[in-house]
């Protein structure tokens, strides 16, 4: 069955960055906040911010994500370390609650298994301090850059697909009335499936579009993260299978009732503790 897109047209193309622009525009400002409390850092970061033309807001803490939302920011750069014990949760609540925000980690020492629990958990980018401001803003900009090419995707209409309908204006995914309850990960896994109906997704392809990073050898982040996609649509969706499993290959979106014809046997995926990977010490230590 194919997918049938309502309303997709949409504006194509994203604006053309030019290697040192003098100023940008309005349309093209980027609104960033920084939680950090390293002045010696926040204070460079600011200036070279304002020559960009950029603008930048500092905070001595946490704020409720409700405010962040009142910002409209484009990017928000954190360094844990300054939240304490509630670092995970507020950065679990703003993943949450801002899937269109582009978020940035740069804190000191930090564990593998920190930064895949935060990359995991919605995060865009991490960085290791000490850390140049240039370096900082460069990862900023292209963070927001790829949220800005993706903000057109949700100005199109929803995607119907069996009994699924998959929101991009609400980062969810439906069925009737029930929401799937999906992480912005989860979503942005499922949005890409269902943008390329019947074809197979090889799986490093898969990792580098949503995680945006080439996949390390042995990674099984997209077995695991599509797992969890099954999972949720099957209690929804009991009698429809939405994605098919190409041993060795990747996955394919194709809606087949449950049944149906051409269905692809879900490969077992191994399991392989994903707390390993997924869990990592709750406290950062400060630079």
């Amino acid at each position: 069955m194919s997918v049938h897109t309502i309303a997709a047209s949409h504006r194509q193309g994203a604006p053309v960055r030019k290697a040192a622009p003098p100023k940008v525009n309005s349309q093209q400002t980027i609104r960033l906040a920084v939680i950090d409390d390293d002045s010696g850092f926040v204070t460079v970061l600011a200036k070279r911010t304002e020559i960009a033309g950029w603008q930048q807001r500092t905070l001595g803490g946490a704020i409720p994500p409700e405010e962040l939302i009142a910002m409209k920011l484009n990017a928000l750069l954190v360094d844990p370390a300054v939240l304490g014990d509630e670092a995970w949760p507020y950065l679990q609540r703003v993943c949450g609650m801002l899937p269109d925000l582009g978020l940035v980690v740069c804190t000191g020492r930090s564990t593998v298994a920190q930064r895949v629990r935060g990359l995991r958990l919605g995060i865009d980018d991490w960085i290791t301090k000490p850390c140049h401001p240039e370096e900082a803003i460069a990862r900023l900009e292209a963070v927001s850059r790829r949220r800005r090419r993706a903000r057109p995707q949700a100005e199109a209409g929803p995607v119907v697909a069996g009994e699924l309908e998959i929101r991009s204006d609400r980062f969810q995914a439906f069925v009737g009335e029930v929401s799937l309850d999906l992480t912005r990960r989860e979503f942005e896994l499922l949005q890409l499936l269902a943008d390329s109906p019947g074809q197979v997704l090889e799986r490093e392809a898969i990792y580098q579009r949503v995680w945006g990073y080439a996949m390390a050898h042995g990674d099984r982040s997209v077995d695991v993260f599509v797992r969890k996609l099954r999972q949720k649509l099957e209690k929804v969706s009991p009698s429809w299978r939405y994605i098919h499993t190409h041993f060795g290959v990747g996955y394919r979106f194709d809606p087949e009732p449950v049944g149906g014809a051409g269905v692809v046997a879900a490969e077992p995926v191994e399991d392989q503790p994903e707390a390993d990977s997924a869990v990592a010490a709750d406290a950062f230590t400060a630079t």
